[in-house]
């Protein structure tokens, strides 16, 4: 799809996309770092894709000035999208952040920007990584 067409895409269609290539990836990462047990897979995925996880990769990308001018607009749609509901276990603000780290992950897969997607998320893991130790 074409850049103009994808921002007028909702930002809450673009945090569904992210959300769901994220999860893919992270999947894939953790099977290739040699997780094998499913019970072990599912709790470990859970500390890269929670909401908590994504805000505050995204609050850290924010801080050191990391995203492109485009991807802050991006961010900035996707934070102020309204949701309708937020889930129980977590702050709205913190919901916020992590639809808008989805949202720019969907906008990179709708603008056929992979090289780009891949280095964000290739990037998220490894500062959840790095969070971890």
């Amino acid at each position: 799809m074409k850049v103009n067409e994808v921002k007028q895409m909702k930002s809450l269609a673009l945090a569904y996309m992210g959300d769901a290539i994220y999860e893919v990836h992270v999947r894939d990462y953790l099977i290739r770092s040699g997780h094998a047990k499913v019970n072990d897979l599912h709790r470990s995925a859970i500390k890269y894709v929670s909401a908590k996880a994504q805000a505050k990769v995204l609050r850290y990308w924010l801080e050191v000035k990391h995203l492109a001018d485009e991807e802050e607009a991006v961010v900035k749609r996707g934070r102020n999208a309204k949701p309708g509901t937020v889930p129980k276990n977590t702050d709205v603000i913190t919901y916020r952040y992590s639809t808008a780290f989805e949202a720019l992950l969907g906008f990179h897969y709708f603008t056929d920007q992979q090289p780009r997607l891949q280095e964000l998320m290739n990037e998220a893991v490894a500062f959840i990584e790095k969070e971890r130790q």
